[in-house]
């Protein structure tokens, strides 16, 4: 499978990993401590939704756009809304053209404090990324692979902040990459909080990843699970899934608010379902 961002950004599986990327950036922002934002698999930063790529698949109507013309619950809406804020302002005539990335998006939320560190292996995505943040004394651009940065960017020096990892699944083998690059970045920062981002498509390489996490000897792991339609006759993008790892005590409750009102949103077919479970407790 090929997960390269241009091709399905704002997909259904972006705006849920986004908007939980969201709850977890607000959630740093409650104290005045500066933090740090590390995004392993960083992407262009901003995306023509009228492109060539975005064309091809137009993921992005069964995503954002949906999400767009939705009546939330109130309570949801509240949730949503520095997600939704940080899309309208790369959108400020209306209407729905450009997406941000998870950099982008991370960057709105930002004070001045904070800081984000957007990493990008491919070299023509990685300079388009460093123009998007040209200038900017905040973010620092990295063309590097993204994997190398669990361990030489960690720990951060401001002992606060995430770490995003949202790889293309380009390659076999991603799900174990995924485990062993956790392992080893926790053990450089037990204390971080990491969102590791995975397709749901290959349903016993899922349920071996989970059984993998549960056995990796981490504590305190939520899995968020998210089907657009029941299991595929063929291989497609059924779902997708956020591991968090040390998520905010906040964190849980909010999901179960938002979770129902995104699936109600962007569900294409029944049966399907969202799911929360503890990999690991304390």
């Amino acid at each position: 499978m090929n997960y390269r961002h241009a091709y399905h950004a704002g997909n259904f599986a972006d705006v849920v990993k986004h908007a939980v990327l969201c709850r977890l950036v607000d959630y740093l922002k409650q104290k005045d401590k500066a933090f740090r934002v590390i995004d392993t698999h960083a992407g262009i930063g901003r995306y023509d939704l009228a492109s060539v790529e975005a064309g091809k698949t137009g993921e992005w109507q069964g995503g954002i756009g949906r999400l767009f013309e939705a009546g939330l619950d109130p309570k949801a809406a509240a949730l949503l809304q520095p997600y939704l804020d940080a899309v309208r302002l790369e959108n400020p005539d209306g209407g729905l053209r450009r997406y941000p990335g998870s950099p982008l998006i991370v960057r709105h939320l930002l004070r001045d404090q904070d800081r984000l560190t957007a990493i990008e292996l491919h070299p023509d995505d990685a300079a388009r990324l460093k123009s998007v943040f040209a200038g900017d004394f905040q973010v620092r651009v990295i063309e590097l692979d993204g994997w190398l940065a669990l361990g030489a960017h960690l720990p951060p020096k401001e002992k606060r902040g995430l770490v995003l990892i949202d790889p293309p699944f380009e390659e076999g083998g991603e799900f174990a990459r995924l485990v062993e690059g956790l392992q080893k970045a926790h053990r450089r920062w037990p204390g971080g909080t990491y969102a590791l981002w995975y397709p749901i498509k290959d349903r016993k390489a899922v349920a071996a990843f989970r059984t993998a996490l549960k056995e990796a000897g981490i504590p305190k792991l939520l899995d968020i699970g998210f089907d657009i339609r029941p299991p595929s006759g063929e291989p497609s993008l059924d779902g997708s899934g956020l591991v968090v790892v040390n998520p905010p005590f906040t964190l849980e409750r909010e999901l179960r608010l938002l979770l129902p009102a995104l699936h109600k949103a962007l569900v294409v077919e029944q049966p399907s379902r969202w799911t929360l479970e503890w990999l690991a407790g304390e």
